[in-house]
């Protein structure tokens, strides 16, 4: 019986709600920035104690710009364009598919 696009989208985002997975969309790169802006000039202005401290409210500056930017899995995988939904399920299912080779038995 052949494997639906949908069955497989449906146990992608079961497995990720299983294990709470979050992914940043696009606003890590600029929390990142940020942080390392900070560290920077706090390094330049401060020497390595200054890189501490620069990197700690870098750090704590990043993570408040970034704060509800974070979607959870299964709603980026529901929210992909048909096409790319196909890619996954190729994708996934090669993974999951039984080996056909007679010299070793992936399923029972």
């Amino acid at each position: 019986m052949p494997v639906a696009v949908e069955d497989i989208m449906r146990l992608l985002c079961s497995i990720s709600e299983e294990r709470k997975m979050k992914a940043a969309v696009k606003h890590s790169g600029r929390g990142a920035l940020v942080t390392g802006a900070v560290a920077f000039v706090g390094g330049l202005v401060g020497g390595p104690p200054g890189l501490a401290v620069g990197g700690a409210v870098g750090g704590l500056l990043g993570a408040w710009m970034t704060s509800g930017q974070f979607k959870p899995v299964p709603q980026i995988i529901m929210e992909l364009p048909p096409a790319e939904q196909q890619k996954l399920f190729n994708e996934a299912t090669a993974i999951i598919r039984p080996c056909r080779s007679s010299c070793w038995r992936c399923w029972p």
